[in-house]
């Protein structure tokens, strides 16, 4: 496919990704604007789904949220959900106003944090016409007792409570690892999978990667609560893809949010755990059809 480098404006911040051609376009054709998830970046297996939407003629557009990988923003490293699904829609408006876009024709997809977003973004913008949320961030607040102690999430909070404090006072924002090979480490996803994952990736193919966010960051995700809309999005086809194995962002959570949603909706379980649906060739391919069939019949 042809890929064109492009940047565009997001409230005074600009972010960069990639533009993905649809195979044989010679009139306006769809769109399907895509983001990755926590603290990733673009080349994290992004292009992989991105040229199968292409080749099915559907335009991509794909970038990297504010603050992290090309696109500016500070501080960096700082993930702010409630910035992220505004410059969803910046993202949209860039793509729409494109004249090799159908602006009618509108596709939202995203993975884990970014699969909340689309949650989000669909259940308010009315421009999305077909959406896909694939291993869904839907409670920041289910996540987090799902996954850290009682007794390190009070001395977490804490600490939340002073870096609060060193802000306020001018200091520079603490950094917190993403991922840690150690399970019983202080990060963000201390499991194997995750670390395995994340420094794969980033050895092979996304040097710009950096195993921290700050430590903002953390209080801001506990916080976001994209499921609580999920009823909101109907008109508007939903796709859920989730993974019946996944302990990141728990199919319990998805499964719950999916009986909340409203038709036209699809839930499509597919086996393995969150990263395995990037980097297990079946897993990819029975998702990545499944997304690229969804757009096909709702955008055509």
């Amino acid at each position: 496919m042809s890929r064109e480098n492009v940047e565009f404006n997001a409230d005074g911040t600009t972010l960069r990704g990639w533009f993905f051609h649809s195979k044989g376009a010679n009139t306006p054709r769809p769109v399907v604007v895509m983001a990755h998830g926590m603290s990733a970046v673009k080349e994290m297996h992004l292009e992989n789904f991105a040229e199968v939407f292409a080749s099915a003629g559907l335009h991509v557009l794909v970038y990297d949220h504010r603050n992290l990988g090309a696109s500016d923003g500070q501080p960096r490293q700082e993930i702010d959900p409630v910035r992220q699904v505004r410059d969803f829609r910046h993202a949209i408006t860039y793509a729409t106003g494109r004249q090799d876009v159908d602006s009618r024709r509108v596709g939202i997809w995203g993975t884990s944090f970014s699969g909340g977003h689309v949650l989000s973004v669909a259940a308010v913008d009315r421009r999305v016409k077909a959406a896909v949320a694939q291993v869904p961030f839907v409670t920041g607040h289910g996540i987090t007792r799902s996954t850290i102690r009682g007794d390190v999430l009070s001395d977490l909070r804490a600490q939340l409570e002073g870096e609060r404090r060193r802000l306020y006072d001018g200091a520079e924002p603490t950094m917190f690892p993403l991922v840690d090979e150690n399970p019983f480490a202080a990060a963000t996803m201390p499991t194997a999978d995750a670390w395995e994952y994340f420094t794969k990736a980033a050895a092979e193919r996304a040097p710009a990667w950096r195993n921290e966010i700050t430590f903002s960051s953390l209080e801001r995700s506990g916080e976001y609560e994209p499921g609580d809309g999920i009823h909101r999005i109907s008109p508007t086809p939903l796709l859920m893809i989730v993974a019946a194995e996944d302990v990141v962002t728990p199919a319990e959570f998805a499964f719950d949010a999916y009986e909340r949603a409203r038709e036209p909706k699809q839930l499509l379980v597919v086996p393995g755990g969150h990263f395995d649906i990037y980097t297990d060739e079946t897993i990819f391919a029975t998702a990545v059809t499944a997304a690229r069939d969804h757009f096909a019949h709702y955008l055509a």
